[in-house]
C-alpha cells in the first residue's frame, strides 16, 4: 500500500490541510502539539473509523469550527493494480475505486469492514505493520519476558490461536453443563414403564364405557324421532289456528272502523244540508258586501291624496322660506369681490414691509457679529503679543547687562536698562488695549439694542403678513360661501315649482263622513261574511259525502262477511289447547332424556381423551429418556474431541513461539548489521524473549539507551515485515513516530541511511519527528507548525533555499 494525498477538514487542529505523498522518505518536522501525529490518525480514522481515534467522535472537530461545519478526512492511496479514495465524516463514510464517480461503498461500518478485507488486516494488525512509535518501543523496554512474548504473539496474529482456544474452552464448559444437566434429568426407566401399563389400562376401560353411552344415546334418539313429528304437526296446527285468529281480530278491528267512518259520513252529510238552508238565508246581506268593498278601497285612495296634498302644501311653505333666507344672505354677500381684491393688496404690501425688515435685520446683525469676532481677534492677538514680550523680558533678564540681545545678537552693555524699560512700556500698552478689547467682547456678548429693534420690527412685519393671509382667505371662503348659496337657491326655486306640479294634480274632493260610515258597515258584516264562508265550505262538500257514506255503507258489509269466513276456518281445524301441551309435555321428555344422554357421554369421552393423554405422555417421556440418553453419549464424545482439540491447539502455540524467535532475530540481525555499520551483525531472542547482542561470537546484553532503542527498533521493522508477509500485502510502506529521542546524531544519519538502503522493501517512508537534523537525509521535509492567533495547524513543504510553500492551514 502506498499513500498519494492525504486532506484533512477541521479535524483536530486541522482546519484545512491536504498533503500530497510521494516515494521516497518523507520527515513531517515540528514541536510537541503542533498536530504531526494527528495526520497519522487521521488515516487510521478514514480507515477503521472511531476505534481508531483518540478520544470520543465529539473530540474530533476542531475547537473553533463554525457550528454545524462538516469533519472530514480524505485518504487517497494504491493498493495493488489499483487506486483508491476513502471519505469519511462523523456519520458518514465512502469509498472509490479507480476514480469512478460513483461511491462503491456507502456505510461507516461498511466502509471499515472493506478497508479492513482490501487490506487483510484488522485495526490492531494495521498499526502493529504500518506504525512505529516511540512509546511503543518504550513499552516494549519495559515489559517482562511473558508479557514480552504475550505482546509478540498479539502482533504477529498468534494471539488468535489463543482467542481460539479460549473460545474452545468456553464450549466445552457449555458442553459440560449439558451433560450435568441431562444426567441429573434422565428418570428411572422402571417407574417410566410402570406408569404406561397403568395408562394402557385406563385407556382401555374408558372405551368400554363410552361404547356404552353411545347404546343409550341411540335408544334416546330413537324415542325423540318418534315423538318429534307429532310434535311438529301440533305445533303447526297450533301456528295456522293462531294466525286465523289473528286475522279474525283485524277483520274485527276493521269492521269496527268501517261503522265509525259510516256514521262520521252520515253525521257530516245532515250537516252540509242545514248549512246549504243557512246559507240561502244570509244570500241578501252578502249580496251588499262586494259594493260597500268597492267603494271602502276609492275613498281610501281619496284619503291618502289628501294627505299627500298637505304634506306638498307645508313643503312648499318651508321652501318658501328657506329661499328668503338665502336671498337675504346673497344681498350681504354682495361687497365680498371688492374685499378678496382690499385683502390680496394688504397682502402685498404686508410682505413687502417683511422684505424690508428681514434686510435690516440681516444688516445688523451681520454688523454685530464682525464687531465681536474683530474684538476677539484683536484680544487673542494682544494676548499672544503680551506672551511672547514677556518671555524676551525675562530672556533679557536672565542673561544680564553682559548677555546678547535675543534679536540682533549683540552684546547689551549699556542699553540693558532701556531695553528693560522699552519692553516694559511695550508690556503695559498691550496689556491696556487687551483690557479694552476685552471690556468690548463682554459688551458684545450681549444681543445690541438696534439689532434687537429690527428683531422686533421683523416679528411685527411677520405678524402682519399673517393676519393678512387669514383675511384673504376668510374673504376667499365668503366667496366660495355666495357661489355654494346661489346653487342651493336654484336648487330650491326648481323644487318649488315640482312641488306645485304635484299639489296641481292631485284630486281636491275627500267625504271623511261617507268614509267613516261606510268602514263602520262592512265591520259590522264582518262575522255575516265569516259565517258564510263556513256554511259554503260545508255545503259544497255534500255531493261527495252522498257517494262516501254510500261506498262506507258497502265496506261495513263486505268486512262483517270476512270476519264471519275467519271464524267458520278456525272452527274447522279442530285444535285444543289440552291436546298441543299433552304432545309438548312428551316431546321435551324424550328430548332431556338424549341431552343428558349425550352429556353423559362427553363426560366418558373426556375420560378417554385424559386417558389417552396420559398414556401419550407416558410414550413421549419414554422416548424423551432414550433420546437425553443418546445425547448424554453424543456430549461425552465430543467432550473428548474438545480436550483434543485444546491440547492440540497448545502445543500449536508452543510451536509456532519456537519457531517465532530465530525467525525474528535473522530479520532483526540483517536490519541492525546495516544500521550500526558491521558493529553488530547478529540479534538474537533467549527463551525469556530478552534481546541480546552477539558480538565476535559472545551473546551479551544491551547496555546503552540508544542501543537498546536501535535493537527494539530493528525488532519492531522485522515483526512489520512479518505481519505484511502473513497479511498476503506487501510492507511498501512504513511509518515512524519520534523513535529518534534518545539516538545520537551518528546514529540517526544510520537510521535514516538504514531506511534509504530499504527502499527495496519500504518504497515509502514517513518520519515523524521534532529534530531538525533529521531533515538532511531525507528526500522531503514537511514543516508543521501551529498558528497561535488562529489557532489552527499550518503545514509548510520545505524545499530548502529555493523556498517553501503552504500546503495548508
Amino acid at each position: 500500500m502506498q499513500l498519494h494525498r492525504l486532506r484533512l477538514l477541521n479535524f483536530r487542529q486541522h482546519a484545512d490541510t491536504e498533503i500530497v505523498f510521494g516515494p521516497g522518505i518523507t520527515a513531517i518536522i515540528g514541536p510537541n502539539g503542533s498536530g504531526k501525529t494527528t495526520l497519522l490518525e487521521a488515516i487510521a480514522w478514514a480507515f477503521y473509523g472511531n476505534p481508531a481515534a483518540r478520544g470520543s467522535r465529539d473530540t474530533l472537530r476542531w475547537n473553533r469550527a463554525p457550528a454545524r461545519s462538516s469533519v472530514r478526512v480524505e485518504v487517497d492511496f494504491a493498493l495493488g493494480a489499483h487506486e483508491f479514495q476513502v471519505v469519511r465524516g462523523l456519520y458518514n463514510a465512502e469509498l472509490y475505486q479507480d476514480r469512478f464517480d460513483a461511491p462503491h461503498v456507502r456505510t461507516q461500518q461498511e466502509v471499515s469492514a472493506r478497508v479492513e478485507r482490501l487490506l487483510g488486516m484488522t485495526r490492531d494488525e494495521f498499526f502493529s505493520t504500518y506504525f512505529t512509535g516511540q512509546k511503543e518501543l518504550a513499552v516494549m523496554a519495559a515489559m517482562g519476558p511473558t508479557d514480552r512474548a504475550r505482546f509478540l504473539s498479539r502482533v504477529l496474529g498468534y494471539e488468535k490461536l489463543r482467542l481460539a482456544q479460549e473460545r474452545l474452552r468456553e464450549a466445552r464448559s457449555g458442553l459440560r453443563g449439558e451433560l450435568a444437566g441431562l444426567e441429573r434429568g434422565l428418570a428411572d426407566p422402571e417407574e417410566l414403564e410402570r406408569e404406561w401399563k397403568q395408562a394402557e389400562q385406563r385407556v382401555a376401560e374408558a372405551k368400554d364405557a363410552v361404547g356404552t353411552a353411545m347404546e343409550a344415546k341411540t335408544q334416546a334418539a330413537t324415542e325423540l324421532d318418534r315423538e318429534g313429528p307429532a310434535w311438529t304437526r301440533m305445533v303447526q296446527l297450533r301456528e295456522s289456528a293462531l294466525a286465523l285468529d289473528g286475522e279474525r281480530r283485524v277483520a274485527e278491528r276493521d269492521v269496527t272502523e268501517a261503522r265509525r267512518e259510516f256514521q262520521r259520513l252520515d253525521k257530516e252529510l245532515a250537516q252540509a244540508l242545514s248549512a246549504r238552508s243557512k246559507l240561502e238565508e244570509l244570500r241578501e246581506d252578502l249580496n251588499a258586501v262586494a259594493p260597500l268593498r268597492e267603494e271602502l278601497e276609492r275613498l281610501e285612495q281619496e284619503a291618502r291624496d289628501a294627505g299627500r296634498r298637505r304634506s306638498l302644501t307645508g313643503q312648499l311653505s318651508e321652501i318658501g322660506e328657506q329661499a328668503d333666507r338665502i336671498r337675504e344672505r346673497l344681498a350681504q354677500m354682495s361687497e365680498v369681490g371688492v374685499a378678496v381684491d382690499h385683502a390680496k393688496a394688504a397682502l402685498e404690501a404686508a410682505r413687502r414691509d417683511l422684505q424690508g425688515a428681514e434686510r435690516a435685520e440681516e444688516v445688523a446683525r451681520t454688523t454685530w457679529v464682525r464687531d465681536k469676532q474683530d474684538a476677539q481677534t484683536k484680544r487673542l492677538n494682544l494676548r499672544d503679543q503680551y506672551l511672547d514680550h514677556q518671555r524676551h523680558r525675562q530672556s533679557v533678564v536672565a542673561a544680564g547687562a553682559d548677555g546678547e540681545c535675543p534679536i540682533c545678537k549683540r552684546p547689551l552693555g549699556e542699553v540693558y536698562r532701556e531695553v528693560l524699560d522699552t519692553l516694559d512700556r511695550q508690556l503695559e500698552e498691550i496689556e491696556v488695549r487687551g483690557k479694552y478689547f476685552k471690556q468690548r467682547v463682554e459688551q458684545l456678548n450681549e444681543l445690541p439694542p438696534e439689532v434687537q429693534e429690527a428683531e422686533a420690527r421683523t416679528t411685527e412685519a411677520s405678524q402682519r403678513v399673517e393676519r393678512a393671509v387669514q383675511e384673504l382667505a376668510r374673504c376667499e371662503d365668503r366667496v366660495r360661501e355666495s357661489r355654494e348659496t346661489e346653487v342651493e337657491l336654484r336648487r330650491l326655486e326648481t323644487r318649488k315649482v315640482e312641488t306645485e306640479r304635484e299639489v296641481a294634480a292631485l284630486p281636491h274632493a275627500y267625504d271623511v263622513a261617507r268614509h267613516d260610515e261606510v268602514r263602520e258597515k262592512l265591520r259590522s258584516l264582518e262575522p255575516t261574511v265569516q259565517l258564510a264562508a263556513e256554511l259554503n265550505v260545508r255545503a259544497t262538500h255534500a255531493e261527495h259525502l252522498v257517494a262516501e257514506a254510500e261506498a262506507a255503507e258497502r265496506t261495513l258489509s263486505e268486512r262483517e262477511a270476512t270476519v264471519k269466513d275467519l271464524e267458520a276456518a278456525i272452527a274447522s281445524l279442530g285444535f285444543s289447547e289440552e291436546a298441543y301441551v299433552g304432545a309438548r309435555q312428551r316431546y321435551e321428555a324424550a328430548e332431556a332424556a338424549l341431552r343428558d344422554v349425550e352429556l353423559q357421554l362427553a363426560s366418558l369421552q373426556g375420560d378417554q381423551r385424559a386417558a389417552e393423554a396420559a398414556l401419550e405422555s407416558a410414550e413421549r417421556r419414554l422416548r424423551e429418556r432414550e433420546e437425553r440418553a443418546a445425547r448424554v453419549d453424543q456430549i461425552k464424545g465430543e467432550l473428548k474431541l474438545h480436550d483434543e482439540l485444546d491440547r492440540a491447539l497448545h502445543d500449536l502455540r508452543l510451536e509456532l513461539n519456537a519457531t517465532m524467535r530465530p525467525e525474528l532475530a535473522e530479520r532483526a540481525s540483517e536490519l541492525l548489521s546495516d544500521l550500526t555499520d558491521g558493529r553488530y551483525h547478529e540479534l538474537d531472542l533467549d527463551e525469556q524473549y530478552q534481546l541480546l547482542v552477539v558480538e565476535d561470537g559472545q551473546a551479551k546484553p544491551v547496555i546503552s539507551g540508544g542501543e537498546e532503542d536501535l535493537t527494539h527498533l530493528v525488532l519492531r521493522l522485522a515483526i512489520s515485515q512479518m505481519v505484511a508477509e502473513r497479511a498476503g500485502q506487501p510492507l511498501s510502506l512504513l511509518v515512524l513516530d519520534e523513535i529518534f529521542g534518545s539516538l545520537d546524531e551518528h546514529r540517526r544519519h544510520n537510521v535514516v541511511q538504514l531506511l534509504r538502503n530499504l527502499a527495496d522493501r519500504f518504497p515509502q517512508v514517513i518520519v515523524i519527528t521534532h529534530i531538525e537534523s533529521v531533515r538532511e537525509g531525507v528526500d522531503r521535509v514537511l514543516r508543521v507548525d501551529l498558528d497561535e492567533n488562529r489557532g489552527t495547524a499550518v503545514v509548510v513543504d520545505d524545499l530548502g533555499p529555493a523556498g517553501g510553500g503552504h500546503v495548508a492551514a
